[in-house]
């Protein structure tokens, strides 16, 4: 109770509590605004654990033949909306290095220098240091979650003094992982835009110039794992995101309205189509419902690069995909009006995309 009421009382200041401190805390119970209600919670059977059965999210190897690689493309983009890439041309080196920056900033910088890069509680999706993702409603329940989010992309919006500098090469690394991330991310969507029959320009020219941000999340050990998220059940608002994830396990995708366990492949990158590639396929290819459980006795680390549209942009179903037995199955939509709508009313599954459905 102490915990909480401390909670409670640094929340009504306007301070930010980071979930790394309570998490230290040692105490048997989580403060109540991390607790899920009994329908959004995870199975306790899962936690740590399989889910789904045996069904697992594709591995697709971007070495194969163009033939193979349209074919198992479209599977994929159609079934899951999520799978893995290896032979992706990103260093594998730089996966890792990437990894063990990320884990010393959260594990062995102390608290008081993380504060120093606080992102401002008072704006969505800002630069920094943060715990809690603003949405309207201040009593959302919250995620067992600290995070950085980087602004990388455009290069005017990149300014690496914002970022960390323990350990020493962090912002280095940081630089050179978005630009590989860029690479990868174009190249995919043109492979993906070939997959549905389109030029392979098509989907990188509708989505335009990237705009890319990097969440390196820290999800630390939770007392009651059975009662909390990591990070809540939601589509990605943007065009694709890149992740990759340590060896501990929690990411899961909805498929068939069951929750499956995205097993970590360590030399892989796991790929999740977002909501303006659905709206871009006219639902032929279908953005992935994913969520992160929490478990009781290991911190788990993770990665997502998101390529986000110019919010200037406006996004429709191509043109291409459109016919008399394929009508338009989304109205057009600005983008920046769906990320004001997603932060306003939160991450809800994919009922954002929903409200767009004709």
């Amino acid at each position: 109770m102490v915990a909480e009421a401390l909670y409670i009382s640094m929340e009504v200041a306007g301070e930010q509590i980071r979930v790394q401190s309570l998490s230290q805390n040692d105490k048997p119970h989580v403060p109540p605004q991390y607790i899920q209600p009994p329908q959004y919670r995870h199975n306790a059977d899962t936690v740590g654990g399989g889910g789904g059965g045996d069904k697992s999210i594709p591995a697709i190897d971007l070495g194969a033949t163009r033939a193979d690689l349209h074919a198992e493309l479209d599977r994929a983009c159609k079934d899951w909306g999520a799978f893995h890439v290896t032979n992706h041309g990103v260093p594998i080196q730089l996966l890792n290095e990437m990894r063990r920056v990320g884990v010393l900033f959260f594990e062995e910088c102390p608290m008081a220098e993380k504060l120093r890069y606080s992102c401002d509680s008072n704006s969505f999706a800002s630069e920094g240091y943060g715990s809690r993702m603003l949405v309207s409603s201040n009593d959302a329940v919250l995620d067992w979650r600290d995070y950085f989010d980087h602004h990388t992309l455009p290069l005017s919006r990149r300014n690496p003094d914002r970022w960390p500098h323990f350990p020493p090469n962090y912002r280095e690394v940081v630089a050179e992982y978005g630009d590989r991330m860029k690479v990868l991310a174009q190249g995919l969507l043109s492979l993906i835009s070939e997959s549905l029959g389109l030029p392979s320009s098509r989907i990188k020219e509708a989505v335009g110039e990237f705009y890319q941000n990097i969440t390196v999340s820290y999800y630390p050990p939770c007392p009651q794992p059975e009662l909390t998220l990591g990070l809540q059940a939601h589509s990605d608002m943007g065009a694709i995101t890149l992740l990759i994830q340590d060896d501990v396990g929690g990411l899961q995708v909805l498929k068939d309205g069951e929750w499956v366990n995205v097993h970590p492949l360590s030399d892989a990158i796991v790929v999740i189509l977002a909501d303006q590639t659905e709206i871009i396929t006219n639902g032929k290819y279908r953005s992935a419902e994913h969520r992160a459980i929490t478990n009781v006795n290991k911190a788990r680390f993770s990665v997502a690069t998101f390529h986000d549209p110019v919010k200037t942009t406006i996004i429709s179903p191509a043109a291409e995909l459109i016919s008399n037995s394929s009508p338009p199955k989304y109205c057009q939509v600005t983008y920046g009006d769906y990320v004001l709508s997603w932060y306003t009313k939160g991450p809800e599954g994919k009922r954002n995309i929903d409200r767009l459905l004709l």
